[in-house]
């Protein structure tokens, strides 16, 4: 696979992501809070080369993130594709804070119920 570029069927990006968030959604419920807002962030030019170390890391804001998202669902005419950077931002965040929370007590209930 080295030197081929990578393929990712959009459908099935798709439905990856709908798993993951309901996994988030039974695990953490319908709302998540983030426990950062501030993150590290390398520009995406410096991002992929792999070869030489970043020169220009910045600091990122979830919170801007998240209402350039708000934006695009209030006028989705406006779409682009760095808002999938965005979503890139908040996406991983919600991942890193909730990855090691516990299930919930009816989740894991009906996880046992299945036994």
């Amino acid at each position: 696979m080295a030197g081929e570029p990578l393929q990712i069927p959009l459908d099935e990006l798709r439905r990856a992501f709908e798993l993951a968030l309901r996994h988030i959604e039974a695990t953490a419920g319908s709302t998540v809070t983030l426990g950062h807002d501030h993150f590290w962030s390398v520009p995406g030019d410096e991002l992929y080369d792999v070869h030489n170390e970043p020169t220009a890391i910045t600091i990122g804001l979830l919170s801007e993130s998240w209402q350039h998202l708000e934006g695009l669902l209030a006028d989705e005419d406006r779409a682009v594709g760095y808002h999938l950077v965005r979503l890139a931002d908040v996406i991983r965040a919600i991942g890193q804070d909730t990855a090691g929370q516990p299930l919930r007590q009816h989740v894991a209930e009906r996880f046992i119920w299945h036994l």
